[in-house]
Protein backbone atom coordinates (compact mmCIF):
# COMPACT_ATOMS: atom_id res chain seq x y z
CA UNK A 1 0.00 0.00 0.00
CA UNK A 2 1.42 3.42 -0.98
CA UNK A 3 2.21 5.79 1.89
CA UNK A 4 0.17 8.99 2.01
CA UNK A 5 2.05 12.22 1.21
CA UNK A 6 0.65 13.62 4.46
CA UNK A 7 2.90 11.34 6.51
CA UNK A 8 6.16 12.47 4.92
CA UNK A 9 8.61 14.66 6.85
CA UNK A 10 8.00 18.26 7.91
CA UNK A 11 6.01 20.87 6.04
CA UNK A 12 7.89 23.40 3.90
CA UNK A 13 6.11 25.91 1.70
CA UNK A 14 8.04 26.70 -1.51
CA UNK A 15 6.98 28.14 -4.86
CA UNK A 16 9.62 27.36 -7.52
CA UNK A 17 9.32 29.80 -10.43
CA UNK A 18 10.79 30.04 -13.92
CA UNK A 19 11.08 27.61 -16.83
CA UNK A 20 13.84 25.53 -15.23
CA UNK A 21 12.48 23.57 -12.26
CA UNK A 22 15.82 22.80 -10.62
CA UNK A 23 16.95 26.45 -10.82
CA UNK A 24 13.55 27.68 -9.60
CA UNK A 25 13.67 25.32 -6.61
CA UNK A 26 17.25 26.31 -5.81
CA UNK A 27 16.36 30.02 -5.96
CA UNK A 28 13.28 29.53 -3.76
CA UNK A 29 15.29 27.66 -1.11
CA UNK A 30 18.12 30.19 -1.22
CA UNK A 31 15.69 33.11 -0.75
CA UNK A 32 13.94 31.34 2.15
CA UNK A 33 17.32 31.03 3.92
CA UNK A 34 18.47 34.55 2.99
CA UNK A 35 15.28 36.19 4.30
CA UNK A 36 15.39 34.28 7.56
CA UNK A 37 12.20 32.30 6.86
CA UNK A 38 14.35 29.19 7.29
CA UNK A 39 16.51 29.97 10.34
CA UNK A 40 19.98 28.51 10.88
CA UNK A 41 19.86 24.90 12.02
CA UNK A 42 16.42 24.17 10.52
CA UNK A 43 16.20 20.58 9.32
CA UNK A 44 14.77 20.36 5.81
CA UNK A 45 12.47 17.62 4.58
CA UNK A 46 14.11 14.63 2.96
CA UNK A 47 14.45 14.86 -0.80
CA UNK A 48 11.82 12.14 -1.13
CA UNK A 49 9.32 13.98 1.10
CA UNK A 50 9.78 17.35 -0.57
CA UNK A 51 9.56 15.79 -4.02
CA UNK A 52 6.22 14.20 -3.13
CA UNK A 53 4.91 17.50 -1.66
CA UNK A 54 5.91 19.47 -4.77
CA UNK A 55 4.97 16.80 -7.26
CA UNK A 56 8.41 16.71 -8.89
CA UNK A 57 11.19 14.18 -9.35
CA UNK A 58 13.27 13.26 -6.33
CA UNK A 59 16.51 13.82 -8.28
CA UNK A 60 15.51 17.46 -8.89
CA UNK A 61 15.24 18.07 -5.15
CA UNK A 62 18.47 16.18 -4.43
CA UNK A 63 20.33 18.21 -7.05
CA UNK A 64 18.97 21.51 -5.66
CA UNK A 65 20.07 20.49 -2.14
CA UNK A 66 23.52 19.58 -3.48
CA UNK A 67 23.87 22.96 -5.21
CA UNK A 68 23.04 24.83 -2.01
CA UNK A 69 25.38 22.66 0.08
CA UNK A 70 28.17 23.51 -2.35
CA UNK A 71 27.33 27.22 -2.04
CA UNK A 72 27.33 27.07 1.75
CA UNK A 73 23.63 27.72 2.28
CA UNK A 74 22.95 24.19 3.54
CA UNK A 75 24.88 21.44 5.29
CA UNK A 76 24.44 17.70 4.87
CA UNK A 77 25.73 15.11 7.33
CA UNK A 78 25.14 11.39 7.50
CA UNK A 79 22.47 10.67 10.08
CA UNK A 80 21.42 14.29 10.68
CA UNK A 81 19.91 15.10 7.31
CA UNK A 82 20.07 18.39 5.43
CA UNK A 83 20.01 21.56 7.51
CA UNK A 84 20.29 25.31 7.02
CA UNK A 85 23.89 26.40 7.60
CA UNK A 86 24.82 28.89 10.32
CA UNK A 87 24.91 32.40 8.83
CA UNK A 88 23.90 35.99 9.53
CA UNK A 89 20.40 36.85 8.33
CA UNK A 90 20.31 39.98 6.14
CA UNK A 91 17.07 41.93 6.69
CA UNK A 92 15.04 42.68 3.54
CA UNK A 93 15.63 45.98 1.79
CA UNK A 94 13.73 48.83 3.42
CA UNK A 95 13.14 46.98 6.67
CA UNK A 96 13.28 49.05 9.83
CA UNK A 97 16.45 48.58 11.87
CA UNK A 98 15.99 46.32 14.90
CA UNK A 99 15.06 48.14 18.09
CA UNK A 100 17.58 47.92 20.87
CA UNK A 101 16.33 45.71 23.67
CA UNK A 102 15.17 47.67 26.68
CA UNK A 103 16.98 46.73 29.82
CA UNK A 104 14.71 44.77 32.09
CA UNK A 105 14.60 45.96 35.68
CA UNK A 106 16.23 43.71 38.25
CA UNK A 107 13.14 44.03 40.47
CA UNK A 108 9.51 44.73 39.69
CA UNK A 109 7.20 46.26 42.29
CA UNK A 110 4.47 47.38 39.92
CA UNK A 111 1.03 46.20 41.05
CA UNK A 112 -1.29 43.90 39.19
CA UNK A 113 0.54 40.58 39.02
CA UNK A 114 0.90 37.79 41.60
CA UNK A 115 4.03 35.73 42.20
CA UNK A 116 3.89 33.60 39.06
CA UNK A 117 6.58 31.31 40.40
CA UNK A 118 4.17 30.13 43.08
CA UNK A 119 1.58 28.89 40.61
CA UNK A 120 0.48 25.45 41.88
CA UNK A 121 1.72 23.49 38.89
CA UNK A 122 1.53 20.01 40.39
CA UNK A 123 -1.97 20.49 41.82
CA UNK A 124 -3.15 22.13 38.60
CA UNK A 125 -1.78 19.25 36.53
CA UNK A 126 -3.54 16.70 38.73
CA UNK A 127 -6.79 18.65 38.44
CA UNK A 128 -6.35 18.87 34.66
CA UNK A 129 -5.90 15.11 34.37
CA UNK A 130 -8.98 14.40 36.48
CA UNK A 131 -11.05 16.98 34.60
CA UNK A 132 -10.01 15.75 31.16
CA UNK A 133 -10.60 12.12 32.10
CA UNK A 134 -14.13 12.88 33.30
CA UNK A 135 -15.06 15.34 30.54
CA UNK A 136 -17.65 14.18 27.98
CA UNK A 137 -16.55 14.32 24.37
CA UNK A 138 -18.99 17.12 23.57
CA UNK A 139 -17.14 19.34 26.06
CA UNK A 140 -14.51 19.81 23.36
CA UNK A 141 -17.00 21.43 20.99
CA UNK A 142 -17.71 25.14 20.54
CA UNK A 143 -19.72 25.22 23.72
CA UNK A 144 -22.21 27.41 25.57
CA UNK A 145 -21.32 31.13 25.32
CA UNK A 146 -21.84 31.35 29.08
CA UNK A 147 -18.96 28.90 29.62
CA UNK A 148 -18.82 25.32 30.81
CA UNK A 149 -21.57 24.42 33.24
CA UNK A 150 -19.05 22.62 35.47
CA UNK A 151 -17.15 25.86 36.05
CA UNK A 152 -20.26 28.01 36.42
CA UNK A 153 -21.62 25.60 39.03
CA UNK A 154 -18.32 25.50 40.93
CA UNK A 155 -18.07 29.30 40.86
CA UNK A 156 -21.64 29.76 42.09
CA UNK A 157 -20.89 27.63 45.15
CA UNK A 158 -17.48 29.16 45.85
CA UNK A 159 -18.53 32.79 45.41
CA UNK A 160 -21.56 32.29 47.64
CA UNK A 161 -19.44 30.70 50.36
CA UNK A 162 -16.34 32.87 50.18
CA UNK A 163 -17.54 36.26 48.90
CA UNK A 164 -21.25 36.42 49.79
CA UNK A 165 -22.28 36.55 46.13
CA UNK A 166 -25.84 35.48 45.32
CA UNK A 167 -25.44 33.70 42.01
CA UNK A 168 -27.13 31.02 39.96
CA UNK A 169 -24.99 29.06 37.46
CA UNK A 170 -27.43 30.13 34.75
CA UNK A 171 -26.59 33.79 35.47
CA UNK A 172 -22.81 33.39 35.50
CA UNK A 173 -20.89 34.11 32.29
CA UNK A 174 -17.27 33.06 31.92
CA UNK A 175 -15.03 35.52 30.09
CA UNK A 176 -11.35 35.90 29.19
CA UNK A 177 -10.46 38.20 32.09
CA UNK A 178 -11.76 41.47 33.51
CA UNK A 179 -11.09 43.59 30.42
CA UNK A 180 -13.04 41.17 28.23
CA UNK A 181 -15.95 41.23 30.67
CA UNK A 182 -15.90 45.02 30.80
CA UNK A 183 -15.95 45.26 27.00
CA UNK A 184 -19.01 43.01 26.88
CA UNK A 185 -20.72 45.15 29.51
CA UNK A 186 -19.97 48.40 27.68
CA UNK A 187 -21.73 46.91 24.63
CA UNK A 188 -24.75 46.19 26.81
CA UNK A 189 -24.67 49.64 28.42
CA UNK A 190 -24.50 51.42 25.07
CA UNK A 191 -27.39 49.34 23.76
CA UNK A 192 -29.39 50.37 26.83
CA UNK A 193 -28.78 54.02 26.11
CA UNK A 194 -26.20 54.63 28.83
CA UNK A 195 -23.82 57.44 27.89
CA UNK A 196 -22.13 58.27 31.22
CA UNK A 197 -20.49 55.96 33.74
CA UNK A 198 -19.18 56.96 37.15
CA UNK A 199 -15.66 55.85 38.08
CA UNK A 200 -13.36 56.51 41.02
CA UNK A 201 -10.98 59.47 40.86
CA UNK A 202 -8.24 56.93 41.49
CA UNK A 203 -8.27 53.69 39.53
CA UNK A 204 -6.65 51.96 36.56
CA UNK A 205 -6.05 53.95 33.38
CA UNK A 206 -6.49 50.85 31.21
CA UNK A 207 -10.11 50.58 32.30
CA UNK A 208 -10.74 54.28 31.61
CA UNK A 209 -9.31 53.94 28.11
CA UNK A 210 -11.56 50.95 27.48
CA UNK A 211 -14.63 52.90 28.62
CA UNK A 212 -13.67 55.89 26.50
CA UNK A 213 -13.13 53.67 23.46
CA UNK A 214 -16.68 52.37 23.94
CA UNK A 215 -17.97 55.95 23.70
CA UNK A 216 -18.84 56.35 27.38
CA UNK A 217 -18.25 59.65 29.17
CA UNK A 218 -16.94 59.38 32.73
CA UNK A 219 -17.77 61.15 35.97
CA UNK A 220 -14.86 60.92 38.42
CA UNK A 221 -16.03 60.28 42.00
CA UNK A 222 -13.90 61.58 44.89
CA UNK A 223 -12.21 59.06 47.20
CA UNK A 224 -11.47 59.52 50.90
CA UNK A 225 -10.80 57.39 53.97
CA UNK A 226 -14.34 55.92 53.73
CA UNK A 227 -13.90 54.90 50.12
CA UNK A 228 -15.79 56.32 47.17
CA UNK A 229 -17.99 59.37 47.73
CA UNK A 230 -21.39 58.67 46.19
CA UNK A 231 -22.80 62.18 45.93
CA UNK A 232 -21.93 62.58 42.24
CA UNK A 233 -23.63 59.37 41.06
CA UNK A 234 -26.67 61.36 39.96
CA UNK A 235 -26.69 61.65 36.19
CA UNK A 236 -24.68 58.50 35.54
CA UNK A 237 -26.28 55.39 34.07
CA UNK A 238 -23.72 53.00 35.56
CA UNK A 239 -20.84 52.95 38.01
CA UNK A 240 -17.55 51.00 38.01
CA UNK A 241 -16.34 50.50 41.60
CA UNK A 242 -13.95 48.41 43.71
CA UNK A 243 -15.98 48.28 46.96
CA UNK A 244 -14.07 45.59 48.90
CA UNK A 245 -10.63 47.17 48.41
CA UNK A 246 -10.60 50.47 46.53
CA UNK A 247 -7.90 50.43 43.90
CA UNK A 248 -5.32 51.71 44.49
CA UNK A 249 -6.07 53.45 47.82
CA UNK A 250 -6.88 50.19 49.55
CA UNK A 251 -9.84 51.27 51.67
CA UNK A 252 -13.15 49.36 51.77
CA UNK A 253 -16.35 51.18 50.89
CA UNK A 254 -18.04 52.31 54.13
CA UNK A 255 -21.34 50.54 54.87
CA UNK A 256 -23.31 53.81 54.63
CA UNK A 257 -21.94 54.38 51.15
CA UNK A 258 -22.55 50.77 50.14
CA UNK A 259 -26.21 51.31 51.01
CA UNK A 260 -26.21 54.62 49.12
CA UNK A 261 -24.84 53.00 45.96
CA UNK A 262 -27.48 50.28 46.05
CA UNK A 263 -30.25 52.85 46.68
CA UNK A 264 -29.05 54.90 43.71
CA UNK A 265 -29.15 51.83 41.47
CA UNK A 266 -32.63 50.84 42.61
CA UNK A 267 -34.15 54.29 42.18
CA UNK A 268 -32.53 55.15 38.86
CA UNK A 269 -32.24 51.74 37.22
CA UNK A 270 -28.49 52.22 37.09
CA UNK A 271 -26.11 49.29 36.96
CA UNK A 272 -23.17 48.88 39.37
CA UNK A 273 -20.12 47.04 38.00
CA UNK A 274 -18.27 45.58 40.99
CA UNK A 275 -14.62 44.78 40.33
CA UNK A 276 -13.60 42.30 43.06
CA UNK A 277 -10.03 42.11 41.81
CA UNK A 278 -8.31 40.75 44.95
CA UNK A 279 -11.11 39.88 47.33
CA UNK A 280 -9.43 36.66 48.53
CA UNK A 281 -6.48 38.43 50.13
CA UNK A 282 -7.09 40.10 53.48
CA UNK A 283 -4.84 40.19 56.54
CA UNK A 284 -5.79 42.49 59.40
CA UNK A 285 -9.54 42.73 58.99
CA UNK A 286 -12.64 40.62 58.67
CA UNK A 287 -13.60 39.72 55.10
CA UNK A 288 -15.61 42.39 53.31
CA UNK A 289 -18.41 40.70 51.41
CA UNK A 290 -19.32 41.53 47.84
CA UNK A 291 -21.60 44.50 47.24
CA UNK A 292 -23.54 42.25 44.87
CA UNK A 293 -24.94 40.35 47.85
CA UNK A 294 -26.98 43.44 48.80
CA UNK A 295 -28.78 43.64 45.47
CA UNK A 296 -28.01 41.03 42.79
CA UNK A 297 -30.64 42.62 40.52
CA UNK A 298 -28.67 45.85 40.11
CA UNK A 299 -25.03 44.83 40.71
CA UNK A 300 -22.80 42.93 38.30
CA UNK A 301 -20.05 41.04 40.10
CA UNK A 302 -16.77 40.61 38.19
CA UNK A 303 -13.93 38.37 39.36
CA UNK A 304 -10.93 36.65 37.79
CA UNK A 305 -8.22 34.09 38.45
CA UNK A 306 -5.57 36.69 37.56
CA UNK A 307 -4.49 37.54 41.14
CA UNK A 308 -5.32 34.28 42.87
CA UNK A 309 -3.67 32.05 40.24
CA UNK A 310 -2.21 33.69 37.11
CA UNK A 311 -3.38 36.21 34.50
CA UNK A 312 -2.13 33.92 31.73
CA UNK A 313 -5.07 31.59 32.35
CA UNK A 314 -7.33 34.28 30.84
CA UNK A 315 -10.25 33.24 33.02
CA UNK A 316 -12.78 35.64 34.50
CA UNK A 317 -16.44 35.53 35.41
CA UNK A 318 -19.48 37.72 35.84
CA UNK A 319 -22.48 37.11 38.11
CA UNK A 320 -25.28 39.01 36.38
CA UNK A 321 -28.89 40.10 36.86
CA UNK A 322 -31.21 37.93 34.73
CA UNK A 323 -31.91 40.48 31.98
CA UNK A 324 -28.27 41.60 31.84
CA UNK A 325 -27.12 37.98 31.58
CA UNK A 326 -29.15 37.51 28.41
CA UNK A 327 -27.78 40.71 26.90
CA UNK A 328 -24.17 39.80 27.77
CA UNK A 329 -24.56 36.37 26.19
CA UNK A 330 -25.90 38.01 23.04
CA UNK A 331 -22.97 40.45 23.01
CA UNK A 332 -20.51 37.61 23.51
CA UNK A 333 -21.76 35.70 20.45
CA UNK A 334 -22.86 32.17 19.80
CA UNK A 335 -19.88 30.22 21.16
CA UNK A 336 -17.64 30.09 24.19
CA UNK A 337 -14.51 32.24 24.00
CA UNK A 338 -12.48 30.75 26.85
CA UNK A 339 -10.40 27.57 26.70
CA UNK A 340 -12.53 24.58 27.63
CA UNK A 341 -9.70 22.57 29.21
CA UNK A 342 -8.72 25.41 31.54
CA UNK A 343 -12.36 25.93 32.48
CA UNK A 344 -12.77 22.27 33.34
CA UNK A 345 -9.51 22.27 35.26
CA UNK A 346 -10.47 25.33 37.32
CA UNK A 347 -13.84 23.75 38.09
CA UNK A 348 -12.08 20.63 39.37
CA UNK A 349 -9.50 22.77 41.21
CA UNK A 350 -12.30 24.55 43.07
CA UNK A 351 -14.52 21.57 43.86
CA UNK A 352 -11.59 19.44 45.07
CA UNK A 353 -10.61 22.08 47.64
CA UNK A 354 -7.25 22.76 45.97
CA UNK A 355 -8.23 26.37 45.23
CA UNK A 356 -8.97 27.11 48.89
CA UNK A 357 -5.70 25.52 49.97
CA UNK A 358 -3.77 27.55 47.42
CA UNK A 359 -5.44 30.83 48.41
CA UNK A 360 -4.75 30.24 52.12
CA UNK A 361 -1.09 29.47 51.42
CA UNK A 362 -0.78 32.51 49.16
CA UNK A 363 -2.44 34.72 51.78
CA UNK A 364 0.16 33.67 54.33
CA UNK A 365 3.03 34.27 51.92
CA UNK A 366 1.83 37.70 50.85
CA UNK A 367 1.19 38.75 54.43
CA UNK A 368 4.84 37.95 55.25
CA UNK A 369 5.92 40.12 52.35
CA UNK A 370 3.67 42.95 53.44
CA UNK A 371 5.02 42.77 56.99
CA UNK A 372 8.58 42.81 55.66
CA UNK A 373 7.74 45.88 53.55
CA UNK A 374 6.34 47.76 56.53
CA UNK A 375 9.27 46.77 58.75
CA UNK A 376 11.83 47.88 56.14
CA UNK A 377 10.14 51.25 55.68
CA UNK A 378 9.88 51.78 59.43
CA UNK A 379 13.61 51.13 59.79
CA UNK A 380 14.93 52.98 56.73
CA UNK A 381 12.33 55.60 55.81
CA UNK A 382 10.22 56.35 58.90
CA UNK A 383 8.79 59.53 57.36
CA UNK A 384 7.03 57.48 54.66
CA UNK A 385 3.42 56.69 55.53
CA UNK A 386 2.15 53.32 54.30
CA UNK A 387 -1.59 52.88 53.68
CA UNK A 388 -3.99 50.38 52.16
CA UNK A 389 -2.25 47.35 53.62
CA UNK A 390 -5.08 45.53 55.42
CA UNK A 391 -5.79 43.52 52.27
CA UNK A 392 -4.69 42.98 48.69
CA UNK A 393 -1.31 42.75 46.99
CA UNK A 394 -0.16 46.37 47.02
CA UNK A 395 0.42 49.33 49.29
CA UNK A 396 0.39 53.10 48.82
CA UNK A 397 3.50 54.93 50.05
CA UNK A 398 2.83 58.62 50.76
CA UNK A 399 5.79 60.77 49.71
CA UNK A 400 6.86 64.31 50.59
CA UNK A 401 5.22 66.82 48.23
CA UNK A 402 6.96 67.25 44.91
CA UNK A 403 9.09 64.08 45.15
CA UNK A 404 7.10 61.47 43.20
CA UNK A 405 8.87 61.79 39.84
CA UNK A 406 12.31 61.97 41.45
CA UNK A 407 11.67 58.83 43.51
CA UNK A 408 10.48 56.89 40.44
CA UNK A 409 13.66 57.93 38.61
CA UNK A 410 15.80 57.00 41.61
CA UNK A 411 14.09 53.61 41.75
CA UNK A 412 14.87 53.04 38.06
CA UNK A 413 18.52 53.85 38.79
CA UNK A 414 18.42 51.13 41.47
CA UNK A 415 17.08 48.65 38.88
CA UNK A 416 13.58 48.80 40.36
CA UNK A 417 10.34 49.23 38.40
CA UNK A 418 7.68 50.99 40.47
CA UNK A 419 4.68 53.18 39.62
CA UNK A 420 4.00 56.68 40.79
CA UNK A 421 0.40 57.36 41.76
CA UNK A 422 -0.40 60.32 39.53
CA UNK A 423 0.53 59.30 35.96
CA UNK A 424 -1.38 56.04 35.79
CA UNK A 425 -3.89 55.94 38.62
CA UNK A 426 -5.35 59.47 38.89
CA UNK A 427 -8.23 60.21 36.53
CA UNK A 428 -7.73 63.33 34.39
CA UNK A 429 -11.06 64.73 35.65
CA UNK A 430 -10.41 63.91 39.31
CA UNK A 431 -11.61 66.55 41.77
CA UNK A 432 -9.81 64.96 44.72
CA UNK A 433 -6.72 66.91 45.77
CA UNK A 434 -3.61 65.35 44.28
CA UNK A 435 -0.67 64.14 46.35
CA UNK A 436 2.61 62.33 45.76
CA UNK A 437 2.84 58.58 46.34
CA UNK A 438 4.09 55.26 45.04
CA UNK A 439 1.83 52.29 44.36
CA UNK A 440 3.97 49.32 45.41
CA UNK A 441 2.92 45.81 44.42
CA UNK A 442 4.44 43.12 46.60
CA UNK A 443 3.03 40.17 44.70
CA UNK A 444 5.25 40.08 41.63
CA UNK A 445 8.82 39.33 42.86
CA UNK A 446 9.62 35.70 43.59
CA UNK A 447 10.50 34.91 47.19
CA UNK A 448 14.24 34.81 46.54
CA UNK A 449 14.17 38.36 45.11
CA UNK A 450 12.00 39.99 47.75
CA UNK A 451 14.76 41.20 50.08
CA UNK A 452 16.69 42.66 47.14
CA UNK A 453 13.57 44.48 45.95
CA UNK A 454 13.07 45.97 49.41
CA UNK A 455 16.69 47.16 49.55
CA UNK A 456 16.32 48.85 46.16
CA UNK A 457 13.07 50.50 47.23
CA UNK A 458 14.51 51.86 50.46
CA UNK A 459 17.57 53.17 48.62
CA UNK A 460 15.29 55.20 46.33
CA UNK A 461 13.12 56.78 49.02
CA UNK A 462 13.67 60.20 50.61
CA UNK A 463 14.50 60.30 54.32
CA UNK A 464 13.79 62.79 57.07
CA UNK A 465 10.66 64.03 58.80
CA UNK A 466 9.27 66.41 56.17
CA UNK A 467 7.12 63.68 54.66
CA UNK A 468 5.31 62.71 57.84
CA UNK A 469 1.72 63.48 58.53
CA UNK A 470 0.62 63.83 54.91
CA UNK A 471 -3.20 63.95 55.16
CA UNK A 472 -5.51 61.67 53.24
CA UNK A 473 -6.94 63.52 50.25
CA UNK A 474 -10.53 64.56 50.64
Amino acid sequence: MARSWATFGVDLHLEPTGPHLRRGLTDALREAVRSGRLPSGTRLPSSRSLAVDLGIARNTVADAYADLVAEGWLTARQGSGTRVAERRVVPPSGAAPPRPERRRPAYDLRPGTPDLGSFPRAEWLRAARRALTAAPSDALGYGDPRGRVELRTALAGYLSRARGVRADPERIVVCAGFAHGLRLLTTVLRARGVRTIAVDSYGLDEHWRLLAAAGLAMTALPVDERGTETGLLKGAGAALLTPAHQFPMGVPLHHDRRAAVVDWARHTGGLVLEDDYDGEFRYDRQPVGALQGLDPEHVVYLGTASKSLAPGLRLGWMALPPDVAEEVVAAKGGVDTSGVLDQLTLAEFITSGAYDRHVRAARTRYRRRRDALVAALTAHAPAIRVTGIAAGLHAVLRLPPGTEEAVVRAAAYQGLAVDGLTPRYRHPDAVTESFDALVVGYGTPPDHAWSGALDALCAALPFGENGSGIPFPG
